[in-house]
């Protein structure tokens, strides 16, 4: 029988388990596919702490993964036994040998893209570009900044928006990751821990402050951030990897600049087969034209989950980490 590491209940992850379980069947619309590679993103840590609740226990996590069709369900077309697909949610179950997905989820993966790579670019890479080119389109004349910038998303929303022109202010927690942030692109590397980040950002942008704060950080950084936008700027807050915010009066936003607040999530971008295709083909491209390095800077095996989410909750990891299927 396959196995795949599941969770019973809530908690540390030490909750993660790794046990058999019945082989998936594809229905309608459906793709199962032999994993090879997952992706581990802090979405994984949501749903195994319940934060972001799962509606039935026992459950498989992941939400991103590479690998080849196992088996076709009906009414899909376009697909054959042994193709090399990539998957980035909302479904999850990516840890585990095998998974079925909707077919409306699968992207056919180039000859460039090795399976490790695409589980540590998927949900990543698609991210950053939504962000970037629709939630707010960035170019040259934009100073922006991004929080955890030697972070799995950070790291790419850095490369992305210097390709794009802009001038990158990055936050990160020690000088080796200042270093990556600016090797990436990121003009003004701010140490957080020691610097006073709203000081420094108006220190770099002569007192005006920047167009847009990508945060994923969330609780942290929330009124930070505030503190760092123009007038009429955008915050874009896609992740809470110090916690929730708190809950807060709309009128701090007018009091900081008629600030604009949004809290987007990738699978409202990727809803159609169009979106999908567009966005996985455009990182594809900058991926393989080497305007984007998306490494996977950490690699454990599957079964080693439990430390691969210790090591990311610890914010001792850089970059992208992928879960190896054996």
């Amino acid at each position: 029988m396959p196995w795949a590491v599941q969770i019973d209940s809530f908690g540390g992850p030490e909750k993660l388990i790794m046990r058999e379980v019945e082989m998936p069947v594809p229905a309608e619309g459906e793709l199962l596919v032999r994993v090879t590679a997952a992706g581990l993103n802090f979405i994984d840590t949501y749903h195994r702490t319940g934060y972001y609740p799962v509606p039935e226990l026992p459950a498989t996590l992941g939400v991103e993964g590479a690998g080849r069709i196992e088996a076709i369900g009906s009414g899909v077309d376009g697909w054959t036994v042994g193709d090399r697909v990539a998957f980035a949610g909302p479904r999850r179950g990516a840890y585990a040998q095998y998974h079925v997905i909707p077919e409306a989820t699968a992207v056919a993966l180039p000859d460039s893209v090795d399976d490790v790579q695409a589980a540590a670019m998927m949900l990543k890479g698609m991210t950053a570009r939504y962000l970037l080119r629709e939630t707010y389109p960035v170019g040259p004349e934009d100073t922006i900044l991004v929080h955890a910038a030697a972070g799995g998303v950070g790291s790419i929303l850095v490369q992305w928006a210097h390709h794009l022109g802009a001038t990158i202010i990055g936050t990160v927690g020690s000088p080796e990751k200042a270093d990556l942030a600016r090797s990436y692109g990121c003009a003004h590397p701010v140490l957080y821990r020691q610097e006073d980040v709203a000081q420094r950002v108006r220190e770099i942008t002569d007192g005006r402050g920047v167009a847009v704060v990508y945060d994923s950080v969330g609780r942290d950084t929330f009124e930070q951030s505030l503190s760092c936008l123009r007038r009429r700027g955008m915050i874009v807050t896609f992740g809470q990897s110090s916690g929730a915010i708190e809950a807060f009066d709309p009128v701090l936003l007018s009091r900081h600049g008629s600030l604009f607040l949004t809290r987007p999530t990738l699978f409202d971008y990727i809803v159609t087969r169009e979106e999908i295709d567009a966005n996985a083909a455009e990182l594809f491209d900058l991926v393989t034209r080497g305007v984007l390095d998306i490494p996977a800077r950490q690699v454990f095996p599957l079964s080693d989950a439990a430390a691969a989410h210790r090591a990311l909750e610890a914010r001792e990891t850089r970059g992208s980490t992928v879960l190896v299927v054996e």
